[in-house]
């Protein structure tokens, strides 16, 4: 496996890398506005490869250390990951239908515990696909996570949420997030996630009452605390050097991007939305700091492609958010 080592910055010390998003909102609302009319003239059809020309500009357009990123995924290997998604679905419904015929109760019991079941394989399958596809500077990331465990793990928290009422969420969240981020791999670099689904229960009950309190204006602080907790608890180590996190974003900086991109959509007519998602693209990548003595330029190649696309097309007809 070919490395290259570059030396630390002078004196002994390393620079710490920044990450910036330089894409534009015109830019980026004309590959939307093509996307649109495409999906539409194909009834449909041309989304994988509407999916796969959003992902490169918005991978292209984010940098780490004035590198861009990369995403080597294409339509064709969408495409087929579309319609098994598809012909899957398909086959769920009609046993779900069927069900229905036979009793309402039954079919209703069968549609929950078949999601409950299928969402596991998704999330795995999609991170999987995600990742390999995603590298820099010629160094492709990876998902290792294992997908009888994650499945078990994604069933044991699942059921002691609803056994609790929903109680459980925040450690049913927090520790699906530990597994699935300590499970990525950056060529050589290792990312790990600790976080503590009481420290989050206690946060979001937090947030969740001075937001009714404040008639919603604590929201805006209550989501920079999400935001932190997300950023602040992971870590990228390759041997004994290591890079933390931190979130930057205030609840007030929150408000003003929030009000910023509302009032574009609004005066806009909707118009303005790809110049408000990319103000949020920037606002995340501006706030979020990496300090530490890892050196980039001695990561290796570790990880192998994995082209099987069809938990990424699934994660998106289930709307589920994996990156």
């Amino acid at each position: 496996m070919q490395q290259v080592y570059t030396p630390p910055a002078p004196g002994g010390l390393f620079s710490s890398p920044r990450l910036k998003f330089i894409g534009n909102g015109g830019t980026y609302f004309g590959i939307l506005i093509v996307n649109a009319l495409l999906c539409a003239i194909t009834l449909g059809l041309y989304y994988p490869w509407a999916k796969a020309k959003k992902l490169n500009y918005l991978y292209q357009s984010t940098t780490l250390e004035d590198s861009s990123f990369t995403f080597s995924g294409t339509g064709n290997e969408m495409f087929k990951g579309f319609i098994k998604a598809i012909g899957l679905l398909i086959g769920f419904g009609i046993i779900i239908g069927i069900l229905m015929r036979v009793h309402v109760a039954l079919g209703i019991i069968a549609y929950l515990v078949g999601i409950t079941l299928l969402l596991p394989f998704v999330i795995h399958g999609a991170s999987r696909y995600r990742w390999s596809r995603t590298s820099w500077r010629g160094i492709r990331f990876g998902y290792r996570g294992d997908r009888s465990a994650f499945v078990a793990l994604f069933i044991k928290e699942f059921l002691l949420t609803v056994v609790t009422l929903g109680f459980y969420g925040s450690w049913m969240v927090i520790n699906l997030r530990n597994y699935i981020i300590s499970n990525i791999r950056f060529g050589s670099g290792e990312f790990k996630y600790k976080g503590d689904g009481w420290d989050f229960f206690v946060l979001n009950i937090k947030g969740y009452f001075l937001t009714i309190i404040t008639l919603g204006i604590y929201g805006f602080w209550w989501q920079a605390d999400v935001f932190r907790y997300y950023i602040d608890h992971m870590t990228l180590s390759q041997g004994d050097r290591s890079y933390t996190f931190r979130s930057t974003a205030t609840g007030g900086k929150f408000f003003g991007v929030i009000l910023l991109n509302m009032l574009i959509i609004i005066f806009t007519l909707g118009i303005g939305y790809a110049w408000a998602e990319v103000n949020m693209f920037k606002f995340i990548a501006e706030n979020i700091e990496i300090e530490g003595d890892v050196v980039l330029e001695q990561l290796s190649q570790t990880e192998e492609e994995y082209t099987n696309a069809m938990g990424e097309d699934l994660a998106d007809f289930l709307d589920l958010s994996i990156i």
